[in-house]
């Protein structure tokens, strides 16, 4: 268990907030009590969802900001705590996926996957702990993946290779954070209706759309309750799907067997 957070009254900084997962979390967070700063790089998208939160009466903000600039976050840090006086949370959300066969990936797949999805919690980090640790209070919510706790994105392998350092990152956070009084929540989806294709870039012509298990899709709705749960009760591990749990003591029990197990699987399928 990491440090919990009472949602009503706190204010929740997101990334990636203009639609999916990062959404549905925004618009959770406020009907718990939240006010909401809500980021994305579409400025019609942080529009759309500053209106839905706020035609309630819910309070919220929208900022565009680009995670791979470090201002952008500066800015958005600032005008949270210009409206509202503080932040309790921040949620680094945003992700992009190069699909494509790992001998034909080239450095501008990784470069970009790695810039997007695993220094932006580096600069959010940056950014937003000074303040959580000056408090003595908080929470951080960053959204790996499945493919961030198991190897099956031998397709996407800078994805997976972004997604396992934000587990190991978030890790490691939580127990530094923790002894300051601030939680860390690891967000590890498996299947989302989202609209990540919106950020997928291919590579050959082999790989056209992400593989993984056979896990029940779950909506975005869903994920940003279990989100909110998790803030709420001092979690630090959120998976959608229950199989994952599974997966990961096989592999720990015998990684072996779980290796062999794989390229089983996968020489049936071609």
């Amino acid at each position: 268990m990491t440090k919990a957070l009472n949602l009503n009254g706190a204010v929740a900084v997101l990334t990636g907030a203009g639609s999916g997962i990062g959404r549905a979390t925004a618009v959770e967070f406020a009907g718990r009590g939240a006010s909401v700063v809500v980021s994305d790089l579409s400025k019609d998208r942080v529009t759309e969802v500053v209106e839905h939160i706020t035609a309630p009466g819910y309070p919220a903000i929208g900022l565009t900001a680009d995670v791979t600039v470090e201002a952008d976050l500066e800015t958005l840090r600032d005008a949270a705590l210009e409206r509202f006086g503080r932040i309790d949370v921040v949620m680094n959300n945003v992700g992009v996926l190069a699909i494509g066969a790992p001998e034909t990936l080239p450095d501008e797949a990784w470069i970009r996957t790695i810039d997007v999805n695993l220094l932006s919690v580096a600069r959010s980090n940056r950014v937003f702990l000074p303040g959580l640790i000056a408090q003595g209070s908080g929470h951080v919510i960053n959204t790996a993946s499945a493919s961030g706790l198991l190897g099956y994105g031998f397709d996407r392998l800078p994805y997976v290779a972004s997604k396992h350092a934000i587990v190991g990152v978030s890790e490691a956070l939580a127990a530094y954070l923790g002894a300051k009084g601030v939680g860390v929540t690891c967000l590890c989806p498996s299947g989302v209706i989202t609209n990540i294709h919106e950020g997928i870039t291919v590579y050959g012509e082999a790989a056209t759309k992400p593989r993984a298990p056979a896990h029940q899709i779950a909506t975005a709705e869903d994920v940003g309750k279990l989100t909110a749960d998790a803030v709420e009760a001092g979690r630090f591990l959120v998976v959608t799907a229950p199989e994952v749990h599974d997966a990961l003591l096989q592999r720990a029990n015998d990684i072996e067997a779980y290796i062999r197990a794989s390229i089983a699987e996968q020489t049936g399928a071609q």
